[in-house]
């Protein structure tokens, strides 16, 4: 009898050691920007995640796509380099539906980690605004 409530014991010790090991890896897995701040982007933040072994950068809810030519996703690396990446809003062709806007982005495999993002206008060539997180995200990419 003692014997298996020991058993039992050690089990239940085991599986909440267990569910809380897979919480803290499931927090580590997501991790949120400071709010976006510069001449025309100022709010809204960017979640870092893991998805099918890939990062993949999201906006929030909150963010509101800058009324600029051609606004484009900008990763800045913790060396300084700069990474331009796809185009924030994607045109529909023949103006048939509403334009679609990327909310969300995955990282090609030479960005190796990430201190801030972003947007950035291609046509004149100048950052909206950044949103910068606490450390650099080291990614998948090693």
């Amino acid at each position: 009898m003692i014997r298996r409530t020991i058993r039992a014991f050690r089990t239940a010790l085991f599986s909440i050691a267990a569910l809380t090991m897979t919480a803290t890896f499931a927090l580590a897995q997501s991790q949120t920007s400071k709010p976006f701040s510069g001449a025309k982007v100022n709010g809204g933040t960017i979640t870092h995640s893991t998805r099918d072994g890939q990062d993949v950068l999201t906006l929030s809810d909150d963010f509101k796509v800058p009324d600029t030519p051609d606004p484009h996703w900008q990763v800045v690396d913790s060396k300084g380099n700069n990474y331009l990446l796809q185009r924030l809003g994607v045109k529909n062709l023949g103006g048939l539906a509403k334009d679609r806007i990327n909310m969300s982005i995955t990282l090609p495999a030479y960005v190796k980690d990430v201190a801030k993002v972003q947007i950035y206008c291609a046509w004149a060539e100048a950052v909206l605004g950044e949103a910068p997180f606490g450390a650099p995200l080291m990614t998948m990419n090693k």
